[in-house]
């Protein structure tokens, strides 16, 4: 068990994540971001199955053929998008549907991208990264298209832009009409 290791790395993550959300405002995000990750249900399997390199719900994942930690973790975390998925009333949709995130969860979400890139990537970090793994990844299809070209708006402007005018922009266009804790 690699506690040690698990609790620098969310801890270091959650400050990355900290340190973003108050340079657009979003404080009360900041200081709660992923409080759940020190709970027993997620801080022990994250011990377990800590790698350093991926997140150790992948790990579980494997070896389980589901991870519990994450499904614990969604669900009480707003930033995610899982945590927005809802049954469709509508019978022509049938099944699940993403609902639409609220826009200060869509800025926490893209920190959130932006701090594990960060912190999985280390010293070899570029601004384009969270971008490539968004672009990779099959969560597109689960999330609500409004919230899709949100955040994907924020990832390009990102990777071309560089952090200090996404943040700005983030600051002063998404955010300073909304209310901010």
């Amino acid at each position: 068990m690699k506690a040690i290791q698990h609790f620098k790395t969310i801890t270091y993550h959650k400050y990355l994540v900290m340190q973003g959300c108050f340079k657009v405002g979003l404080y009360w995000q900041g200081l709660t971001h992923d409080l759940s990750k020190y709970m027993p249900s997620e801080f022990l399997v994250g011990a377990k199955y800590y790698q350093g390199t991926r997140s150790p719900n992948n790990a579980e994942r494997e070896a389980k053929g589901y991870s519990a930690a994450w499904l614990h973790h969604k669900g009480r975390n707003k930033h995610h998008y899982e945590y927005w998925i809802d049954y469709s009333m509508k019978e022509i949709e049938g099944g699940m549907r993403p609902a639409q995130m609220p826009v200060r969860y869509v800025i926490e979400m893209f920190m959130d991208r932006v701090a594990a890139s960060k912190v999985y990537n280390k010293e070899k970090y570029k601004d384009s990264d969270p971008l490539a793994y968004f672009l990779s990844g099959k969560s597109q299809d689960l999330l609500h298209p409004n919230t899709r070209k949100q955040l994907e708006i924020l990832l390009r402007m990102l990777a071309k832009r560089g952090e200090e005018e996404t943040f700005a922009y983030i600051r002063k266009r998404i955010l300073k009409k909304t209310y901010i804790l």
